[in-house]
């Protein structure tokens, strides 16, 4: 009974307890964002095509600049072959004039410095002449042979010493015949040649009066493509056209040949040189070259 009484009286499981549910605190609602515009960023792709148009269209420019100068540069060029050999020719005469004068102005000299010679061989002479007429004088006095044959001696060699002068004067005489007949010779070709002068010059300004505005016109052309062109560039065209022959530094392509030297040109080197990506020379004559497309342009323009 006990034992009953013990189980009885044990205590009730305990029902589990209910979870507490907590309250929910109101949620504050958020401020719309407004929302920014997109912006689209170029693609390097992009960025890329549009620096090599910048570049192409650069390279376009400088080639323009570059074929039209040596247009301007050809047609001055033309200018200066209708005068023909006239500047050279008048130049060539002032240098002989300036020549012929030096040379009239450098005999007259010899000639005042022969003269002056002579005047002190005929001076020296006199002296000699004097002298002996001293020693003769002095040999009837003297008191020994020794005294006389010192006299003689003196007398001896101022006789030498006039003979040999007499001999410098003869010569200087012939040197001042020729000197002489050379400034003739020298002066009469002086005379031709300042006539050839005149004529030549009056030739060389007449053509220049009918060419000088056309070509002063070119020259100023010519010089408003420097501003285009940079200093390497124009550095090269100077000396390349200065080194041609016939003073082409930039020529067109003409039926797949390079326009100075003739020589082939490769499709690929064409092909490049269409792209306008870069400044071409050619491989053999190291002309620049420009294709249709840049010589036509500048034809229009």
């Amino acid at each position: 009974m006990a034992k009953t009484t013990k189980k009885e009286s044990a205590p009730a499981a305990k029902k589990p307890a209910a979870k507490k549910v907590a309250a929910k605190k109101p949620v504050a609602k958020k401020a719309p964002v407004e929302k920014k515009a997109a912006v689209i960023k170029p693609k390097p792709a992009i960025k890329k095509e549009v620096a090599e148009e910048k570049v192409e269209q650069k390279v376009e420019r400088t080639l323009m600049a570059l074929y039209s100068l040596q247009q301007f540069d050809s047609q001055i060029d033309k200018i200066r072959i209708i005068r023909g050999e006239l500047p050279l020719e008048v130049q060539d005469l002032e240098d002989e004039i300036v020549g012929l004068e030096t040379r009239v102005n450098n005999h007259g000299q010899d000639i005042e410095s022969v003269e002056k010679n002579i005047k002190e061989k005929q001076e020296n002479i006199k002296r000699s002449l004097e002298l002996i007429k001293k020693y003769e004088d002095q040999q009837m006095n003297v008191r020994n042979n020794r005294e006389y044959d010192s006299l003689s001696k003196e007398i001896e060699f101022q006789t030498l010493e006039i003979q040999l002068a007499e001999k410098k004067i003869n010569e200087n005489k012939l040197s001042l015949e020729n000197k002489k007949q050379e400034i003739e010779v020298s002066e009469t070709m002086l005379e031709e040649r300042k006539k050839d002068l005149e004529v030549k010059n009056s030739e060389l300004t007449d053509i220049v009066t009918e060419t000088e505005k056309e070509e002063d016109g070119l020259i100023t052309m010519s010089k408003k493509q420097h501003s285009d062109i940079e200093d390497r560039l124009l550095t090269a065209y100077q000396r390349i056209r200065k080194n041609a022959r016939n003073g082409l530094a930039v020529v067109k392509i003409e039926r797949d040949a390079c326009g100075g030297c003739f020589n082939k040109i490769p499709p690929q080197h064409q092909l490049d040189i269409m792209m306008h990506k870069k400044i071409i020379v050619c491989e053999y004559c190291g002309r620049i070259l420009v294709d249709n497309e840049i010589a036509n342009a500048v034809d229009v323009h």
